[in-house]
């Protein structure tokens, strides 16, 4: 018998992009009857409310409820408490989804035995601009975001460490937990770490396209991967390990950098050392930047392109170090409150 879905959305002032959301997932191939839209709403000030409940109007499968933490794991939990069906499908507003989205990760939960299954994220600009087109192409390619799967090509099925919103047995909340509260960015990953922590398996299904947008401009990207780095050593904490390596080359690097200021008062070798790693870094951000913007046939972005790896690694680098800094000398979160890491 096919699984009721509960399908978990967490908003706040998502009014570009909620419509088209919510269109993709009644688009969905699952049976309509067996199938529930929970979205957990931030307290928007602007007009996604009024669009949701205008979409109520027409579609009873879907509810709006409040989030007055106005964050992403609160409404995350908020939506699973609510939630009636046997299988949670984690949704972004931010995006697009696919016909079969819903239908392929619940096969493939199933065949698996998994418990979390996702699909891939094609990264597409927030707008027909030169720099929302830099933005999306540099944090879809491996000098970008390292070696993270569900951003890159992959040929087949395979187990990874984890996947963009996630479809997932409601039992396995049970037995683990919830989304952890004390991350505001990061969640998903703490929690696929707990899966993988707790002996459990998660699968990429690389033919299940979720159209993901990216950030618009250049201050919302850096923004962004500064809060991913800034709560990364929260995770690690609490998971009592580093879930991949990839996230400690952006610190790094800007520990790299930073260590510019005392390259006069060292050894010329070690002088020479460091401006060479430096040029070819740079060369590397050129070339690629090139290759990319050859290949999209975009000439303009030859100019563009190059600059935005290096804000990538050093926004994330300093969200990380300085998440580190806050939680191992000040034990404090990134929010604040006071966290020992002993416990």
């Amino acid at each position: 018998m096919t699984k009721k879905v509960s399908i978990i959305i967490p908003t706040r002032n998502e009014e570009a992009f909620i419509i088209n959301t919510l269109d993709s997932i009644m688009g969905q191939d699952y049976p309509n009857e067996l199938v529930e839209v929970i979205i957990a709403d931030g307290e928007s000030d602007d007009k996604t409310r009024e669009l949701i409940q205008g979409y109520i109007q027409n579609h009873s499968n879907v509810l709006l409820i409040d989030n007055p933490e106005r964050v992403v794991p609160y409404a995350l939990n908020y939506a699973i408490a609510k939630a009636s069906g046997e299988i949670i499908v984690r949704l972004d507003a931010h995006s697009k989804y696919p016909q079969n989205y819903v239908s392929r990760l619940v096969q493939e939960l199933e065949n698996t035995n998994a418990d979390n299954v996702g699909g891939v994220w094609i990264t597409t600009p927030a707008n027909d601009g030169l720099i929302a087109t830099a933005i999306a192409l540099s944090t879809s390619h491996p000098l970008g975001i390292g070696d993270a799967s569900y951003r890159l090509d992959n040929p087949e099925i395979k187990e990874v460490d984890t996947v963009p919103f996630g479809c997932f047995p409601k039992d396995v909340f049970d037995r683990i937990g919830l989304f952890d509260t004390d991350l505001i960015r990061n969640q998903d990953d703490e929690f696929n770490g707990r899966i993988i922590k707790n002996g459990g398996k998660i699968f990429l299904v690389p033919d299940v396209e979720i159209e993901y947008y990216a950030r618009a401009s250049v201050s919302t990207m850096m923004k962004m991967f500064y809060q991913y780095g800034l709560f990364k050593p929260l995770v690690n904490v609490k998971l009592g390990a580093a879930a991949t390596l990839r996230q400690f080359v952006p610190p790094a690097f800007l520990l790299f950098l930073i260590a510019g200021f005392i390259v006069p008062f060292v050894p010329v070798v070690l002088q020479l050392g460091w401006c060479g790693a430096l040029a070819f870094y740079i060369l590397i951000t050129i070339f690629v930047g090139v290759k990319i913007a050859l290949s999209n046939k975009k000439m303009s972005l030859i100019f563009i392109l190059p600059w935005m790896f290096p804000l990538i690694h050093v926004s994330y680098g300093w969200g990380y170090l300085d998440g580190f800094i806050k939680l191992h000398l000040f034990k404090q979160k990134p929010g604040g409150q006071n966290f020992s890491t002993s416990r």
